[in-house]
């Protein structure tokens, strides 16, 4: 079982973001963008491919999870789209990296999508899990079919102070739940939770989650200082860069979908392609399917 090794720490935005990196410095830039509640472990059989085919691959802790920190106590703990979008704008800069093949799944996922969609000369090519992961906000309140809508416990759990007291004094438990609710298939060991289930001790990962959940049902608000983001997200944008997205065939959060479901919300080239025997988290579960199709997305020169 591969560790993610030699974290790296760069002040970036309103973080200082802890991130692993391997690959060539002058090689092709990945960013791999984990999720909730996952951490950078997701990728520790991805990144080891992509780097072996010449790549320079950046695996970050998102705000809440692992050594990423705020830099400022005062800074508000938001979790909403706008805030993820903008930290992986920040770490591009930061890095002094122009452009850069972005993939990511759930919460990462939604990061690689806001830059690709709001900055689309800073990504090179978007592999996106669950196709476009942008919230429509506006319409969170409509309900979906109660087959879907029953999958969402959770994040009805979180709306209520008692689903906050229950993350606060359960993070493993919930995240361990959630790990087997979404992934029926995938029988992952004692060891492989733990060695992820760490980054959740960070001081604000639970205030960080509860408000994620919130916000994008609009219960409460979000940080001023990415309301200008926020706003041009609400226009749901179209993403014109090259994407390959996908959707996994036993996933417990999200049913896959065929390719016309969200079809225009592309107006780029995209490959939608739905894997057998993968539940929501894809780069762990078929480190393989996912690192291929972020190679198919690197610029040849």
């Amino acid at each position: 079982m591969k560790t993610m090794q030699a974290l790296r720490t760069i002040k970036a935005g309103v973080l200082e973001i802890a991130y692993a990196e391997e690959g060539p410095a002058n090689g092709p830039p990945v960013l791999l963008m984990h999720g909730f509640p996952y951490d950078i472990h997701a990728y520790a059989e991805v990144a080891p491919l992509l780097a072996a085919a010449g790549c320079r691959v950046i695996v970050p802790y998102l705000r809440g999870y692992g050594a990423t920190r705020f830099l400022d106590a005062a800074t508000p703990r938001s979790g909403e789209q706008a805030a993820l979008g903008a930290d992986l704008l920040a770490l591009l800069d930061a890095l002094a990296i122009p452009r850069a093949v972005l993939a990511g799944y759930d919460w990462g996922g939604r990061a690689a999508c806001v830059v690709a969609a709001l900055w689309p000369e800073r990504c090179a090519g978007l592999v996106s899990y669950n196709s476009y992961n942008i919230q429509d906000i506006a319409r969170a309140m409509t309900p979906e079919s109660a087959d879907k809508e029953y999958r969402l416990w959770y994040q009805y759990y979180f709306h209520g102070e008692r689903g906050r007291a229950g993350l606060e004094a359960d993070r493993r438990g919930i995240a361990r739940l959630l790990w087997k609710l979404w992934s029926p298939t995938w029988h992952f060991d004692d060891a492989s939770f733990e060695r992820s289930a760490a980054a959740f001790d960070h001081p604000d990962f639970v205030e960080v989650v509860i408000h994620s959940y919130r916000h994008r049902f609009g219960l409460v608000p979000g940080d001023p200082a990415y309301a200008g983001i926020e706003a041009r997200l609400a226009s749901q944008p179209a993403i014109a860069v090259p994407t390959i997205t996908f959707d996994g065939a036993d996933d417990g959060v999200r049913p896959p979908a065929d390719a016309s479901a969200q079809a225009h919300r592309f107006s780029g080239p995209r490959s939608h392609r739905i894997v057998p025997g993968v539940g929501h988290n894809m780069p762990q579960e078929a480190p393989r399917v996912f690192a291929d199709a972020v190679l198919e997305l690197i610029p040849r020169p």
